[in-house]
């Protein structure tokens, strides 16, 4: 599935540099708050569906070369972190809804588990 469509679809803001998202590709999805769960439970190319805004995520999600990062329930991230991002090359989203619609919708665009 392209980023892009994910995009679209959850209506997801862009916080870092923008990009061609359909080249992008997501391949299962993965939701945790805790660094060490994802560090073991993630798939490369997933998608990562967390409330932490914090600089850790991009490390991690850079480690494991995840498709993007979505945060939920409006946390944002400071400027330090979408900074390294971008220095990463790690997408991150931000939107509104929690943790729970959001894998809902993920789940109903036909998005799974690894």
């Amino acid at each position: 599935m392209q980023l892009a469509e994910i995009i679209k679809s959850l209506n997801l803001k862009v916080l870092t540099n923008p990009k061609d998202f359909t080249v992008t590709q997501v391949k299962s999805g993965y939701c945790s708050d805790l660094l060490s769960c994802v560090m073991t439970g993630a798939s490369p190319e997933g998608v990562w569906v967390t409330l932490m805004a914090h600089g850790n995520i991009v490390a991690v999600a850079a480690l494991l070369d995840l498709s993007a990062i979505i945060i939920t329930e409006d946390a944002q991230p400071d400027q330090d972190t979408i900074a390294k991002a971008n220095e990463k090359g790690v997408v991150i989203l931000s939107t509104p809804e929690p943790n729970f619609a959001v894998i809902g919708h993920l789940w109903e665009l036909g998005l799974r588990a690894a």
